[in-house]
């Protein structure tokens, strides 16, 4: 019985380290989402859905973008996280 409880913590362990490892290397260790987040853009603001490299939409009011993203986070049950010019988060949405 202690075999398989001591065998249990390291399998344990190894998943937790590996995950931790392939978070630093930029690889998504958890399921996908569709939260969507309003960011800075040379040409305004951008719509980008999380982990996407691409943009959805570009606004030249952040506003508009987070309209958007609204509609988009609603259809998914997903967050619109709005990020200010510097990048940082100033406000998060939820339709969970």
């Amino acid at each position: 019985m202690t075999d398989i409880k001591t065998s249990n913590f390291w399998l344990d362990l190894l998943k937790k380290i590996l995950r931790i490892i392939l978070k630093g290397a930029g690889v998504r260790t958890g399921p996908a989402t569709h939260h969507q987040h309003v960011v800075p853009h040379p040409e305004g603001w951008a719509v980008k859905g999380e982990g996407n490299t691409k943009y959805t939409a570009v606004y030249e009011y952040q506003e508009d973008a987070i309209e958007r993203a609204k509609d988009i986070a609603r259809n998914y049950g997903a967050d619109v996280i709005i990020h200010r010019k510097d990048g940082s988060i100033r406000d998060r949405i939820n339709y969970r």
